[in-house]
């Protein structure tokens, strides 16, 4: 039986990918988790860790292939649940398939609904139509995609069971970096809920620069800790009780529209 917890350990991986390399990603990436010096509950990679956001679909895997064996395999031995987003293919379409994986190796998925045109991703993969919400030792977890962010319906906090933690997973370049400092704490604001930003470092292909700017931030939308521009694991202690209080003092939500997505 999983127990909720009132204090959720998140480890952010921020790292550099190798351009197009499933092998050498998974290799780097199991030897950074390797190095966490302390229990975790939850391990977030970036948008696409096994390959840089590529539009080659070549590359796109099965599900319950190689990748989603190494999820299974990871959140396991950590006894964490992993997320992070691939490229997947099923049915003859591609999806960037963002995974949440569980230590006893079930997991859940949604695909990235909003699609970056202005890198073609719209040409190459088919977008999202659900929402995922993850329930993870008594936290609600709502897990999106890079230029989701930039998209505040598909992002916002809906009643009658809201999010506690959003998590974006991401392949955000540099020259847009004030965009995402500044998205990142408005979805904190408005929606009342701690928000983790994971971005990767380095250059990929293309000669699109990365500078990481991965986050934590809290419901006011203030920063937890900035990992900057540098490789680095970094875990965050989030505080449910915290969280609780602050909604009770200033329960905006109950004044929040009300819609249906379609």
């Amino acid at each position: 039986m999983i127990h909720p917890v009132d204090k959720l350990a998140v480890c952010l991986i921020q790292t550099e990918l190798y351009w197009e390399d499933v092998t050498a990603n998974l290799s780097s990436l199991e030897e950074k988790i390797a190095g966490i010096d302390q229990p975790v509950d939850v391990i977030v990679l970036p948008e696409m860790f096994n390959t840089g956001f590529t539009m080659d679909t070549r590359l796109a895997e099965p599900m319950n292939l190689t990748t989603t064996k190494w999820m299974k395999h990871i959140a396991l031995q950590t006894n964490a649940l992993i997320i992070g987003s691939f490229a997947v293919k099923e049915n003859g379409s591609f999806f960037n398939r963002l995974m949440c994986v569980q230590p006893d190796g079930s997991f859940l998925h949604s695909d990235k609904r909003h699609l970056f045109r202005m890198g073609e991703e719209h040409q190459n993969y088919t977008p999202g139509n659900t929402r995922l919400q993850v329930n993870w030792k008594g936290w609600n977890i709502f897990p999106l995609v890079c230029y989701d962010l930039r998209f505040p319906v598909w992002s916002r906090n809906v009643a009658p069971d809201p999010y506690d933690l959003l998590i974006y997973v991401a392949n955000w370049p540099a020259r847009r970096a004030h965009a995402w400092r500044t998205l990142l704490k408005a979805r904190a604001i408005e929606n009342l809920s701690y928000v983790i930003g994971v971005n990767r470092i380095g250059e990929d292909a293309n000669g699109v620069a990365h500078q990481g700017d991965s986050v934590a931030l809290d419901f006011l939308g203030e920063p937890l800790f900035d990992l900057g521009n540098k490789e680095t694991e970094k875990i965050v202690n989030l505080s449910k009780p915290e969280l609780q209080k602050y909604r009770q003092s200033f329960p905006a939500y109950l004044d929040a529209d009300e819609f249906n997505l379609i």
